[in-house]
């Protein structure tokens, strides 16, 4: 069992991998990309660099400069986070790992489907969240969207609830012997005060809700499903960078505030020292 686990490689999770490290913790870093800064082509404003650099070489070197103090890296996506007593199972697509205590720095991407209808039915039958929304569509006609492990581990969720479920693949071609898969691109989501239909570029269907699943969860799905008390799409820690469920911690762009590579940094160092603190107390 590690001390901690961090998941996200950026700037806020592999400074915090490399501080509790230095604190002589056992200490798992686990992310699949490199995050929203790969996107960034030239920044000019972080210090130390007198010319600009692109933020997919910062990231990398602090990759790399987390393995070179001893923290072992796990390049795989995280699907889920489940709470046992006194420590934190985290499942990934391919192994399974437990910690006394969870940083969440993936940073604030959600997924978000560029169709009609998709913001105006959020939270009235289109949910991002099984754990948390799940058992109000008990025995209810249930659409997911998504192809891959996360989208199969909330499916497995979803089974214990309901028959009736239809895959929603969105374009990518998959198959599934136990329930129907529907591969055509989703154009619209419609309903009157709640979602009543799905429809995609051949066919509309008839759903009470749908669970959105697309690639990986964000630091926000993790803390919905931990009960984890948000603002709006914020996570909510204390001055400890702790949220209000014990031994789960946060930083980074998550935690709100200002976007920079520079604050990540901050966030990172001062989270590292407060999860060393509460593991000594523990």
């Amino acid at each position: 069992m590690y001390d901690t686990i961090v998941i996200g490689l950026g700037p806020a999770g592999a400074t915090a991998a490399i501080y509790l490290k230095r604190f002589n913790n056992d200490v798992l870093l686990i992310g699949k990309d490199l995050g929203a800064l790969k996107e960034s082509d030239m920044i000019e404003n972080y210090y130390g660099f007198a010319e600009p650099i692109s933020g997919n070489i910062i990231v990398a070197n602090g990759i790399k400069q987390a393995e070179r103090h001893g923290v072992p890296i796990i390049r795989d996506s995280v699907i889920n986070i489940d709470e046992h007593d006194n420590y934190f199972i985290v499942t990934t697509e391919h192994a399974v790992f437990e910690a006394k205590t969870i940083l969440l720095a993936t940073g604030k991407n959600r997924k978000r489907l560029p169709v009609e209808g998709f913001n105006a039915y959020r939270g009235k039958g289109i949910s991002l969240c099984v754990t948390c929304d799940g058992f109000f569509f008990r025995k209810k006609k249930i659409g997911i969207i998504g192809d891959g492990p996360y989208m199969l581990h909330e499916l497995s969720l979803l089974t214990n609830l309901t028959d009736d479920i239809t895959i929603f693949s969105n374009g990518i071609n998959i198959k599934n012997d136990s329930y129907k898969v529907v591969t055509e691109p989703i154009t619209g989501f419609y309903g009157d005060s709640k979602l009543t239909s799905l429809k995609t570029s051949n066919a509309t269907y008839q759903l009470d809700g749908v669970f959105v699943a697309i690639g990986s969860p964000s630091a926000l799905e993790f803390a919905q499903s931990l009960g984890i008390i948000l603002d709006k799409e914020t996570i909510i820690v204390d001055d400890n960078f702790q949220t209000n469920n014990p031994g789960v911690f946060a930083a980074g762009d998550v935690i709100g505030g200002f976007l920079q590579i520079s604050k990540a940094v901050c966030d990172g160092t001062n989270a590292a020292r407060k999860i060393h603190e509460y593991l000594r107390k523990k």
